[in-house]
C-alpha cells in the first residue's frame, strides 16, 4: 500500500492506482485515529506519513524556486503581485479613503472638520495576529521545539 501511494506522488501510476493508495491511507489513518491499530503499526503509518509529506514539501519547493528564477512576468510576478495588491488595498482601505473623504467634503463644503480618526480595530487585529503567530514561533526555536504536525 505504501509502495503504491510514493508511486503516486512520484507520479507514476495510473489514475486508479493513485486513488487506490490514496484510500488505503484514508482507511489506515481512520484506523490508526480511532485506536484500532497496534502502537508499533501506528509508529510506521505516522513515519512515512511525514516521508510523504516531506516529499511533497521538497517538490513545492522545487516549483517556487522555478517560478521564483523564471524571466516571465507571468510566472515569477503572481506572488509580488499579489503581496503589493493586499498592501496597497489595506493601505487605501484603513488610511487613505478616510482622508480623501475629508478633503472631499472640506473642499466640496468649504468648511473645515476635524480631520478623520483612523479606524485601526480590524488592522491592529490583522497586524498583531501576524506579528503573534511570528512570535510564537520565535518563541518555539528559542525554547528548542521542533516543528510539529
Amino acid at each position: 500500500m505504501i509502495g503504491k501511494l510514493f508511486k503516486w506522488v512520484a507520479g507514476a501510476g495510473s489514475v486508479k492506482e493513485r486513488l487506490d493508495s490514496v484510500g488505503n491511507l484514508a482507511k489506515d489513518i481512520r484506523v490508526a485515529l480511532t485506536g484500532e491499530l497496534p502502537p508499533e503499526k501506528r509508529a510506521e503509518l505516522e513515519a512515512k506519513l511525514a516521508e510523504i509529506e516531506g516529499k511533497i514539501r521538497e517538490g513545492q519547493i522545487e516549483i517556487n524556486k522555478i517560478e521564483a528564477s523564471s524571466g516571465k512576468l507571468y510566472l515569477a510576478g503572481w506572488r509580488p503581485f499579489v503581496g503589493w495588491m493586499c498592501g496597497i488595498a489595506l493601505f487605501w482601505n484603513y488610511i487613505l479613503f478616510p482622508f480623501v473623504g475629508w478633503a472631499m467634503h472640506v473642499w466640496m463644503t468649504g468648511e473645515v472638520t476635524e480631520i478623520p480618526k483612523l479606524d485601526t480595530g480590524d488592522l491592529m487585529a490583522l497586524l498583531l495576529s501576524l506579528l503573534g503567530f511570528g512570535g510564537m514561533r520565535s518563541f518555539e526555536k528559542f525554547k528548542g521545539v521542533e516543528h510539529r504536525r
